[in-house]
This record gives C-alpha cells, sequence and structure tokens, in this order.
C-alpha cells in the first residue's frame, strides 16, 4: 500500500498550503510513491481524528501516522535510508533544522503581510471565512490592514531575504551544488507567495529568482505542476 499524503487543498485543485510543498519535493527527492487525501482548510476535525492535532500535512505509512513537515522528513529519512539522503549526514540534518526554524519564525512572518490579503481568492469558498476568522484572530486586525503599506511590507520581506541573496550568489542552491531539504523548506515559502497571491515578491535578474526557477523546474517541473492565482 503507498504511503498516504493528507494536504490542504484549495479552489480548484490548488495547493497553496507552503508546508505540503516541503514535503511534496522531499517525497520526490526520495522518489517515493505516494497517494493524496485532500482535506480543506476547514476540516479541522477531520485532520484532528487522523493525527490528534489541526495542522497539514499528514503522512500515513501503513497506520505509522506522523505529522508537522520536520518531524515527517525526519521519518522520511530513516524509512527510506537507502533512497536519496534528505541531509546527507547529522551535520546537515542539523543545518537543515536551523534552515527550518529561521525559515518557520523570520521569512514566513515577513511574507504573509505582503501576501495575506490576497490569500482567501484561491482557497475553496467555503474555506475563506474559517482562514480569515483564524488569522484575524492571531494578527488581532483585518488581512487588509495587516497588508497595509504594501510597498513597506514587500521591502521588509525582500530585506529578510538579504542572507539567501547573498548564499545564491555564490552557490547554486542552499545547500551547495544540489538541492536538498533546507532548499525545500525555503523554495516552500516562495511557493505559498506564487500561487497565494498575484504579487511578485522576487526581483527581477536576483539569485534568488535564478533559483527559484531552478527549484520549480526540479523533479519534472514540479513546482507548476498546480495554478496559481486566479486571474
Amino acid at each position: 500500500m503507498p504511503l498516504i499524503f493528507y494536504e490542504r487543498v484549495g479552489h480548484e485543485g490548488r495547493r497553496p498550503s507552503p508546508f505540503s510543498w516541503r514535503i511534496r519535493y522531499a517525497l520526490a527527492h526520495k522518489g517515493i510513491d505516494f497517494e493524496v487525501r485532500p482535506v480543506r482548510f476547514a476540516d479541522v476535525e477531520t485532520i484532528r481524528a487522523l493525527s490528534g492535532q489541526h495542522f497539514t500535512p499528514i503522512i500515513d505509512d501503513n497506520g505509522r501516522v506522523t505529522h508537522e513537515t520536520w518531524d515527517i522528513a525526519c521519518y522520511l529519512e530513516e524509512r527510506f535510508s537507502d533512497q536519496p539522503s534528505l541531509f546527507n549526514g547529522t551535520v546537515g540534518r542539523g543545518l537543515s533544522r536551523f534552515i527550518n526554524i529561521w525559515s518557520d519564525v523570520q521569512l514566513s512572518p515577513a511574507l504573509r503581510p505582503v501576501i495575506y490579503a490576497d490569500f482567501p481568492a484561491v482557497l475553496d469558498v467555503g474555506d475563506r471565512a474559517y482562514f480569515r476568522a483564524t488569522r484575524e484572530r492571531n494578527l488581532g486586525m483585518s488581512l487588509e490592514e495587516a497588508c497595509a503599506d504594501p510597498a513597506g511590507k514587500l521591502l521588509a520581506f525582500q530585506r529578510a531575504c538579504s542572507p539567501l541573496e547573498h548564499v545564491l550568489s555564490a552557490q547554486r542552491y542552499v545547500c551547495g551544488s544540489t538541492p536538498a531539504y533546507a532548499d525545500y523548506v525555503v523554495f516552500s515559502v516562495f511557493q505559498m507567495a506564487r500561487l497565494g497571491s498575484r504579487k511578485e515578491v522576487v526581483v527581477q535578474g536576483s539569485a534568488i529568482a535564478d533559483w527559484r526557477s531552478r527549484m520549480i523546474a526540479l523533479f519534472g517541473n514540479l513546482g507548476d505542476r498546480y495554478p496559481g492565482y486566479p486571474n
């Protein structure tokens, strides 16, 4: 039985969740076959019944259920140890964990005020009120208020990307000459922007822009397999 991959799916099959993209790329890197079980953003009770918590993605490997992207990546690395490594050893795993945390606590929070007001349009109609209510409760303001001063918010995000630009000016991938899990984590943030907003958040001609194009093209153009923002 193939591994089962539960992910939140948006309007007309869109895949805007950055966390799902991390694991999609990890599965492709490992060459693992899987079956998708889509859930809506508002399907909290369904998700909780599967895993005891309300976040996705979730994987089910013949009854072994794992959630949280870092835990899933580590599980895939150990369970499929004969397949290409996501970390290339313990040092690489430690550095990848740092990139994972940096992406979650620095990069993603800087992106959300750039794109969040656009994001409900890529969700299923029945999920939009849930998304807005939960995010506005966390923000303490409306999505539109959080995204005020778009030029300033975009500049703040691009400044947060400065270390990444320096790294990618010196090497092709975050992990060096070839991509691995740290690349997939950082790329997931840019994929959220690509599929969740009409705004371009990357400077044309930058090292990040070139890297993003390479990342999109990996694994048979995986990054362009699902539609982006509705016109």
